[in-house]
């Protein structure tokens, strides 16, 4: 047996009017903001559901229920301040985290360091450690519309 674990996190929010566009921690100046019960940061999202689901703890919706007013705008990095408190009380280790954001505007090249230093530092970990891409959908599907974006995300973690 191994000491290795991957866990996959996918997420997706609706692009709608008068929200803050956060992803990766990472304000990003656009027409649109992802709607949600928290800061609707698709991208932290998917990471920690990555994380969770490699350590076998559930999902986000389990940790930070929607229907918790606790949890209401919050910025979605301290809620991954509590994530990687929990992997690190159950003895695991974050090896890697592979993200891909899928969304057709904006470009979000300008702001990927941003983005993997604001991950890594959550989560007590090296940005080397970290990779942040994204892909559009060739106007296809409702991210390709700019209805929404969606994000994938692989973690693998080692337990200690």
């Amino acid at each position: 047996m191994t000491n290795l674990r991957v866990g996959h996190g996918y997420d997706v929010h609706r692009l709608v009017s008068d929200r803050k566009l956060i992803l990766g921690g990472v304000e990003i100046p656009y027409e649109t903001g992802l709607e949600g019960h928290s800061d609707a940061d698709v991208l932290t999202h998917a990471v920690m559901d990555a994380l969770l689901g490699a350590c076998g703890l559930g999902d986000i919706g389990r940790h930070f229920p929607d229907s918790d007013d606790r949890y209401r705008g919050i910025s979605s990095l301290v809620l991954l301040d509590h994530v990687a408190t929990l992997l690190r009380e159950k003895g695991f280790g974050v090896v890697n985290v592979d993200v891909t954001l899928i969304a057709q505007a904006p470009k979000v090249g300008p702001y990927r360091q941003q983005m993997v230093d604001n991950l890594a530092s959550h989560m007590g970990v090296s940005p080397d450690q970290i990779n942040v891409k994204a892909t559009t959908e060739e106007h296809l599907g409702f991210t390709g519309s700019g209805e929404g974006m969606a994000c994938n995300a692989v973690a693998l973690v080692e337990k200690l």
